[in-house]
This record gives C-alpha cells, structure tokens and sequence, in this order.
C-alpha cells in the first residue's frame, strides 16, 4: 500500500445499541465492504457519522465486542444527536435554552 493509498483508506464500523449494555460491534470493513456496510445503513435510515479518529478506534474492536469504557461519552452524544435529528426526545425534556425548533 502507497502513502496515498493509507490516506484514502476507507473504513466502516457499525454499532448497535439496545439500551441496556453498552453499544456493539455488528460489522465492520474496509474499502467496498465500507461503502457496502454504509450503503445498507442509508438503505434502512440508519444515521452515519464521519469521524476518522473514532473510525480508527472502532476498527481496533472486535464483531460482538462491547465498546471500551472510555468511549461511552462520546458515543452517548452521537446517540443522543441522532435522537434529536429524528425528533425524538426524553418525556420530560424542557427545551430552556430554546435552540431546537422542536416543531420543524
């Protein structure tokens, strides 16, 4: 592999969240087998999020493996976000600082 190749190299990790533990490996790839595991994600309005740093963490995990500790928070708010992207919020969530058109 080229210098130019590893700068372009394309990676994907899905993970899967039931609530109760903590989220898991349920595919991973590089290259066509990335854009496959992305393409099915679009197919069935799972959100995708580009982050190289965290890309490279996640691909060190395992299929079946629990994420580490260590990247609960961050996942946490990625999982969060994608609630509020879809409209979704806690029951008795007050928006106080008004900074999320909820009725959009």
């Amino acid at each position: 592999m080229t210098n130019d190749d590893s700068k372009t190299r394309r990676s994907a990790t899905a993970l899967q969240y039931e609530g109760k533990q903590a989220p898991t490996v349920t595919a991973q790839g590089h290259a066509e087998l990335a854009d496959e595991i992305v393409a099915l994600a679009r197919e069935h309005g799972v959100l995708i999020h580009q982050d190289e740093e965290l890309s490279k963490l996640l691909t060190k995990l395992e299929l079946g493996e629990q994420i580490p500790q260590q990247l609960y928070i961050v996942i946490a708010e990625l999982i969060a976000f994608s609630y509020v992207l879809q409209g979704k919020f806690p029951e008795n969530w007050h928006n106080i600082h008004q900074r999320i058109d909820i009725k959009s």
